[in-house]
């Protein structure tokens, strides 16, 4: 239901943005040498990833004063290990803007969330200041895959592919990524389950660090998931939704052994 409406959206989107700010003009910054995201995220210990998220498809605008550049600050103040920056506008109400925001506040490396179609808008997400892109492969086909994983490796951004279900993992392990990411939501429904994660766990190699991403609520969530031998965990609407998203970071790392 939600996914091919944004997907829809979302080619007639990268066309009105190509025709107002061409490929040619999106030189990246300079970037420090070396893997920060994935250095970030794979540490020892509890490695979180906070986002900046307004809203979503299924529960609407739920963070509406959320100003990117405040919390980017609070989260890394209260222990963030890298922040996730939603960049798509119409259904998360998110920009590039926000990224940019974000990455003039704060040193922490930089996931740009979107639904990554098109190369273009790797080269946007290079230019803004990201670190890493999202790739899922839920809404890719091999080649879409290859071909977006060639345009990171080029403008000198990490990968996190994303998987959430089994058939999924042989395909995002051809993109050769930094890290792997198991989403316990599924795009079609919206709906989330931390199950997905143990089920999908076993089929990755040990020598990619994981992610867990969505549906982390609590200090249980993060112990379980920890236990299972997941390397880093991506917690959005548990915090973004708060009246103080970098107290409620606070707590839940606090909270875990």
């Amino acid at each position: 239901m939600y996914l091919k409406e944004i997907l829809s959206h979302k080619k007639e989107e990268i066309k009105k943005k190509k025709r107002s700010r061409p490929a040619s003009s999106l030189t990246p910054p300079e970037r420090t040498a070396g893997n920060r995201f994935s250095r970030a995220v794979s540490a020892p210990g509890i490695s979180l990833i906070a986002e900046i998220k307004r809203a979503s498809p299924s529960r609407g605008l739920f963070a509406p004063e959320l100003a990117a550049a405040k919390t980017a600050v609070l989260y890394e103040r209260n222990g963030a290990a890298a922040l996730s920056v939603l960049t798509d506008e119409k259904f998360f109400q998110g920009g590039l803007c926000d990224l940019q925001a974000a990455r003039a506040a704060v040193g922490l490396p930089i996931l740009a969330k979107d639904f990554f179609i098109d190369p273009y808008q790797v080269q946007e997400a290079a230019w803004a200041g990201a670190d890493a892109v999202l790739l899922i492969m839920a809404v890719l086909s091999r080649a879409q895959a290859a071909e977006l994983a060639a345009c990171a490796r080029e403008t000198g951004l990490e990968i996190l592919a994303e998987v959430h279900e089994e058939k999924e993992v042989e395909k995002a392990l051809e993109t050769a990524p930094d890290l792997l990411g198991i989403n316990n939501r599924n795009l079609k429904t919206f709906t989330t389950s931390l199950a997905v994660t143990f089920r999908v766990y076993p089929l990755v190699p040990g020598n990619y660090p994981v992610i867990s991403e969505s549906g982390i609520k609590n200090r249980e969530d993060l112990q379980v998931l920890s236990e299972l031998g997941i390397n880093g965990f991506l917690v959005g609407e548990a915090l973004a939704g708060r009246e103080n998203p970098g107290a409620a970071l606070r707590a839940l790392l606090e909270e875990t052994p």
